[in-house]
């Protein structure tokens, strides 16, 4: 016996067979997006923290090769291997090659501590004899260099999470460290 288009839609309509398979489905796809965006997201943040750990490398060994005595700073100009130093660090780190010298770094200039942080007083052509600038008359300023490191970041699933959808291409990252 063979029903009528009509009748075979109403009796399809009634059917509930199968309807637990159908919203376990679509739950299941809700649930592996959220653990995916999870994941990206972890992901991410170990990739930040490890640009912020080679970025740190790199300036503890610009204060290692540079430090020496006075006569090294400043260190962008009188301190031969600090370029060297630097990238060696922070290749050395678990992103390898990967990671690179940010353009304009290593940076290096004259600060001092004030009530708001750290605030620029002077170049490395122009030394201020103390931090009057800055609100602390009679304190020699200090002497720090800047290194910034860039990494290009992709997402692990960029169809699927957040992480693909603000389109961030690269991590950069700069740590600070006094050498005199």
């Amino acid at each position: 016996m063979r029903l009528h288009p009509t009748a075979l839609f109403r009796h399809f309509r009634r059917d509930t067979r199968g309807v637990a398979a159908v919203e376990f489905a679509f739950g299941s796809l809700l649930l592996i997006i959220g653990v995916l965006n999870a994941v990206d997201v972890g992901y991410y943040a170990f990739q930040k923290m490890e640009v912020e750990s080679a970025a740190q490398a790199g300036v503890q060994a610009a204060w290692a090769t540079c430090f020496d005595t006075s006569a090294m700073l400043p260190a962008t100009k009188n301190c031969a291997g600090l370029n060297n130093a630097i990238t060696t660090a922070i290749q050395g780190t678990s992103l390898g090659t990967m990671v690179a010298l940010a353009s304009g770094f290593p940076s290096e200039g004259y600060y001092c501590a004030s009530s708001s942080g750290l605030q620029s007083v002077g170049s490395l052509a122009n030394r201020p004899a103390d931090c009057t600038a800055a609100g602390s008359p009679g304190v020699g300023p200090g002497d720090y260099v800047q290194v910034g490191v860039t990494y290009p970041y992709a997402p692990l699933f960029p169809g699927f999470s957040v992480m693909g959808a603000l389109g961030i291409t690269a991590i950069t990252k700069t740590s600070w460290m006094r050498l005199g």
